[in-house]
């Protein structure tokens, strides 16, 4: 229930009673040791959750663009990520104990560019790149020594897989079946978003529609199976590190979440069973109130399209939960220290925007793979806004200013035009929209037109790089950085073929045989018979081959 009670500058204090995820009462003082934080400033003053108009309206009330819940922050810290994934999945998995002990709740993994393609580590395409961007997963016994001595209930995992997802999920949902671990109590995400692939980063492996298929599969699995995962993380990240504007990440993003709802409404599932179980990954770029607006138009606009277009009723579905990373792009190879300026001020915008889980980036990344101890500061970097800086004892502390309430306004009226030209390309289906806007090129090239214009400007001198166009003097000396050895390509090819002389040829020959047969045919879920095959020990190659077998794969058109 809302109480209002008269406050200072003409706006009114709004505090919130018999909220079920509120904390009880607690006095003002330090952040307890459980992670909840001071609810007084630092001098004492004590803080209501929010503050506002009535007219404003209050975080976790329809259309949430607040915050998805009443009481924010001060129950519940958003999750703090790490990405991490190096060279033999020994390495990733101490590093991962690493993050742990230093307080990361949430672990993200990165994988080497064979694996994000389906292939093997001894395919022609992996030579030279096998443990460099991330981790190579090839079989079973890397994805079990990936977590060795992690407890698989008591983690969230966040893994950034999409046109392999269903071979990778397998054999994380394989592990935990092997340990005892029930696939209910498996927590995280699965980025499995493969429109993005195809529109920004493309990693893609089979056609749109199969893909889609394959998305829908995962989907329908973990509402059965994992109630506690969430089966696909619609990424504007990628969108926007690949040249967009922020109303186009958002726009875009939205479009193809909308995109999967109705595609999992046409496989026979409501948007009520499919939207809570839905996450979106933005990015967090730099300049500071338009991401603000970003993250708040964001979340009305899907409570409004969920229960308009779709009926949806559930909070849950309404809800629109996002994870947001600080910009890679945006990190520089010049004077790379003053990335740890520009990380803290984009995690900032999130966390004031209101993310549910947040990965800031280390300084050296614009070098190479992030050194422990970059990756340290990083992760403290959010700690202090946590802990430090007083911002999480209020839900959205700068609603009601006319800037940010104008910039809400204005990019959800810039992403509902990009709506409307998407549902056109659909025929009244933004499903549709989506795979025609991939083939005909409409989706690269607006991407283009906004990175062209950008990179435009820096070199026009009309935008400011720090380091980089103007204040270059002085330039630091280049840190100590993480560097692979080459070696570890042969030890991880010597693994593999170990793994293949063990295993029963005749087993993975059925369990392949069974992939195919599931993917012939609409109505069935691929995912049991995957997850049969990688307890067989077949390769993440070798299922991805039976995949094409079916699915064939896909090739970009040219565009003039």
């Amino acid at each position: 229930m809302l109480s209002v009670a008269d406050g200072p500058c003409n706006y009114r204090v709004m505090s919130i009673d018999a909220n079920p995820r509120a904390p009880a009462h607690r006095a003002p003082g330090p952040a307890a040791a459980d992670g909840r934080v001071a609810e007084s400033t630092m001098s004492g003053v004590p803080l209501d959750a929010v503050y506002g108009t009535e007219a404003l309206g209050v975080p976790g009330a329809y259309p949430y663009t607040r915050g998805p819940y009443a009481s924010m922050y001060r129950d519940k810290l958003w999750t703090m990520r790490m990405f991490a994934g190096f060279g033999l999945a020994a390495d990733t998995n101490r590093r991962f104990h690493d993050l742990l002990d230093a307080g990361v709740t949430g672990l993200s993994t990165a994988f080497d560019m064979p694996t994000l393609m389906g292939r093997d580590s001894d395919h022609p395409w992996a030579v030279g790149e096998v443990g460099r961007a991330g981790v190579a997963v090839d079989t079973l016994a890397d994805m079990d020594e990936l977590f060795a001595g992690i407890d698989l209930g008591g983690v969230t995992t966040s893994m950034t897989i999409n046109g392999p997802a269903v071979s990778v999920m397998a054999m994380y949902v394989a592990i935990a079946d092997r340990r005892g671990t029930a696939r209910s109590a498996l927590g995280g995400t699965l980025q499995n978003d493969i429109l993005k692939e195809f529109q920004a980063q493309k990693e893609y492996i089979f056609p749109p529609a199969p893909s889609v298929r394959l998305v829908t599969d995962l989907m329908r699995f973990a509402r059965a199976e994992m109630p506690r995962w969430h089966p696909v993380s619609v990424s504007g990240y990628h969108i926007r590190e690949a040249g967009s504007t922020a109303a186009q990440e958002l726009g875009f993003t939205l479009a193809n979440g909308f995109a999967y709802l109705e595609a999992a409404i046409r496989s026979g599932l409501t948007a009520d069973e499919v939207a809570p179980r839905m996450s979106f990954f933005f990015n967090a770029h730099s300049d500071f109130f338009e991401e603000i607006g970003k993250y708040r138009a964001a979340r009305r606009i899907w409570a409004r399209w969920l229960r308009e277009r779709w009926g949806a009723r559930d909070e849950r579905a309404l809800r629109l939960r996002f994870h947001a990373q600080t910009s890679g792009v945006s990190l520089t190879a010049q004077q790379p220290e003053v990335n740890i300026a520009r990380v803290a001020l984009q995690a900032l915008a999130a966390v004031l925007g209101g993310t549910q889980s947040l990965h800031t980036d280390a300084y050296d990344e614009a070098l190479a793979l992030p050194t422990e101890h970059a990756a340290r500061i990083a992760l403290r970097t959010q700690q202090v806004i946590a802990h430090e800086t007083g911002v999480p004892a209020v839900a959205d502390p700068l609603g009601g200013s006319a800037y940010v309430e104008w910039m809400t306004d204005e990019l959800e009226r810039q992403a509902e035009a990009i709506f409307a030209h998407i549902d056109e390309l659909g025929g009244g289906s933004m499903l549709d929209g989506a795979i025609a806007g991939i083939e005909n090129g409409y989706f690269v090239g607006e991407i283009a037109d906004a990175a062209y214009r950008f990179e435009r400007e820096v070199t026009t001198g009309e935008r400011i790089i720090v380091g980089v166009s103007d204040f270059t003097e002085g330039a630091a000396s280049q840190p100590s950085l993480q560097s692979i050895d080459p070696k570890i390509e042969a030890e991880q090819r010597a693994r593999l073929d170990a793994v293949r002389r063990a295993r029963s040829g005749d087993d993975v020959a059925r369990a392949l045989d069974g992939v195919a047969t599931h993917a012939r045919d609409p109505v069935r879920n691929v995912m049991p018979a995957v997850i049969d095959a990688v307890h067989a020990y077949a390769t993440l190659g070798e299922i991805t081959a039976a995949l094409e077998s079916v699915f064939g794969t896909y090739t970009e058109a040219a565009i003039a």
